[in-house]
């Protein structure tokens, strides 16, 4: 068992927060430079897309890759090399020759950056109480929401002053300095208590107490995320809106979902973690059913869509947190897998209800949210018929 008196908590989670922020921060660092990309690179726009969709492809199969290493492999060294990975592709995208050429290298860089999110899961575990363990959750899901908003605010001041090649510069040496501090305070990170778990991704496939959280956990974020990358079109072309009517119902969203995911873990010791996970999904899946009959019965005022997107957001809050981390224990030991395959579902779910959604953003408010609402109605379905962990 890990020696959490001398695991030395704070400074553990800051370097697990650093490096899945970095991991993160490959796609909306790196967005305001993709328009540009063909006049300097020779190609065309379509080809300049794919150095965003290389990037997630990537980054789905490193997540089930350093899940299965994870459970062989002293995590701490892979976390290291990983991100000493990341830090190289990233310097070897500033060289890339062509269009063609950088697609392949973002490939290499998601999936050579996906070991923290993987590995910070089951290390908060193995270093916190359950109590304070969804509360670090809750505090990095807090912190990785602000990347979407603040990350290409700095990637356009970036692309302004020093070109294309320097937020692939910014993340090469941020991550090579993390990697440095990872490697020089190895000891200072706990390792989950088994690295070397028995088992295999079908053994939770087929565990429906597994499933329960993972997919719910999917469900109900999935469901938010297909909404909001659709929001922009169906805002300004659906609805006659602007783009400053996205941003404050983002705005208004990601404040309302950082409160409920700081409050998660005192939420959840008082009420318990199953009530919470349940009152959530249900609290997200209400606030897009609202959006959904507030549009067939015509609203359209994007200010209104704001204030109905406020429960989607708290009640991912309040259950996101609680429902990772029992899906982590429902992992029984195996948490790099359990994680990764989360992780996954995420995207993997997301990517599918984003193309559904896709030819029909511009038709105003209804498909997009009777999509998003039937995938997150999915997430309280799973809490129902699949088991809960056992006591």
């Amino acid at each position: 068992m890990t020696d959490r008196r001398t695991a030395a908590p704070l400074l553990a989670f800051g370097l697990l927060v650093l490096g899945t922020i970095l991991g993160l921060a490959g796609t909306d660092l790196v967005l305001p430079a993709v328009p540009s990309l063909p006049e300097t690179l020779r190609g065309s726009q379509a080809m300049a897309q794919l150095v965003l969709a290389a990037f997630v492809v990537g980054g789905c199969i490193g997540l089930l890759a350093f899940g299965e290493l994870g459970a062989r492999i002293d995590q701490r060294n892979l976390l290291v090399i990983s991100l000493a990975a990341y830090a190289l592709v990233s310097f070897a995208c500033m060289a890339a020759p062509s269009l063609s050429v950088l697609v392949g290298l973002r490939f290499l860089q998601g999936l050579t950056g996906s070991a923290a999110a993987v590995f910070a899961p089951g290390m908060i575990r193995a270093m916190f109480s359950e109590e304070k363990a969804v509360g670090a959750l809750g505090f990095m899901a807090s912190i990785e929401s602000l990347i979407p908003a603040l990350a290409p605010v700095l990637g356009v001041w970036l692309l302004l002053a020093f070109g294309w090649k320097s937020s692939f510069l910014a993340l090469g040496i941020l991550s090579l300095g993390v990697a440095a501090l990872v490697a020089m305070l190895r000891h200072r990170l706990p390792a989950p208590p088994s690295t070397r778990a028995p088992g295999s991704y079908l053994r939770h496939v087929i565990n429906p107490v597994f499933l329960r959280y993972a997919l719910s956990q999917a469900f109900t974020l999935a469901g938010l995320l297909i909404f909001v990358f659709g929001a922009p079109a169906m805002i300004t072309k659906g609805l006659g809106g602007d783009l400053g009517d996205f941003i404050i119902m983002q705005v208004t969203g990601i404040a309302f979902f950082i409160a409920g995911s700081n409050f998660a873990g005192k939420l959840s010791a008082r009420f318990e973690p199953e009530p919470m996970i349940l009152f959530g999904s249900t609290m997200s899946a209400a606030g897009l059913a609202g959006i959904l009959i507030y549009a067939l019965l015509g609203g359209t005022a994007p200010l209104m869509l704001a204030a109905l997107f406020v429960p989607v957001n708290l009640g991912l809050g309040f259950r996101g947190p609680p429902g990772f981390y029992r899906a982590v224990v429902a992992a029984r030991g195996d948490d790099a897998r359990g994680s990764a395959l989360v992780l996954v579902a995420i995207l993997s779910t997301t990517a599918a209800g984003t193309a559904i959604a896709a030819p029909f953003v511009t038709f105003g408010m209804v498909p997009l949210a009777a999509i998003g609402t039937a995938v997150s109605c999915a997430s309280v379905l799973c809490l129902i018929a699949l088991p809960k962990l056992s006591a």
